[in-house]
């Protein structure tokens, strides 16, 4: 049997969904596997979205382990990690320290399902991480709204997703599995219209992501 290490910020209702997917697969015997811990780096009382995202876990009965990034990076006094720079100082303390509260709940697997910070490569070269990325290999990266905020500044026609081996660099590592799927079309086509003429700050003013492209 597979022992999974999950990693998920908590950020939003899409973190208690893969979750939940992982789960009910679990229960119904199509995944040979057991949740053996559930990894977040938020800690209750930090926002709303992750404090439910919590209780499914303990509602599952699954070890959940938090060490709050916001309260280990302000403690140390550094600055912010950003997509593109070299990771701060702090953040190799932090991974090192997360390594150690994990010790107690080993896995085989670790599965990034909405994990926003980007493992140091010490932490990758100790664990084999899977990272769930909304978009195929050398499609944009970011977080899902950056991935569709890109896809419409690029009048894309595909879309995807994949499975990738989690490295230092930001949604680039090696792709395990993935797949396409069109974003054009009957039903699509109709969406693109809508849009035609404006520049995505314009949707981004006039509509965020209640814009039917998010849909």
């Amino acid at each position: 049997m597979l022992h999974i290490g999950w990693f998920s910020t908590g950020r939003d209702e899409a973190a208690c969904q893969l979750l939940e997917a992982a789960w009910q697969a679990i229960q119904a015997d199509e995944l040979k596997a057991r949740i053996a811990v559930v990894f977040s780096n938020r800690e209750r009382g930090e926002n709303p979205a992750s404090d439910r995202f919590f209780d499914l876990v303990e509602g599952y009965g699954i070890p959940l382990v938090c060490l709050s990034s916001k309260r280990f990076r302000q403690e140390r006094g550094g600055p912010p990690a950003r997509a593109g720079e070299l990771l701060p100082a702090w953040r190799a303390d932090y991974d090192r320290t997360v390594v150690g509260l994990l010790e107690a709940h080993p896995f085989d697997l670790g599965v990034l399902a909405g994990y926003m910070l980007i493992f140091t490569e010490e932490a990758c070269q100790r664990y084999n991480l899977l990272n769930l990325h909304p978009a195929p290999p050398g499609g944009p990266a970011g977080t899902w709204q950056e991935v569709i905020w890109q896809l419409i500044e690029q009048r894309a026609s595909t879309a995807g997703v994949m499975m990738h081996l989690a490295t230092k660099e930001l949604d680039q590592g090696p792709p395990v599995t993935y797949c396409t799927y069109s974003i054009r079309g009957p039903v699509f086509d109709r969406l693109w219209a809508q849009v035609v003429g404006k520049s995505v700050a314009e949707v981004q003013a006039s509509e965020g992501e209640d814009n039917r492209l998010f849909q």
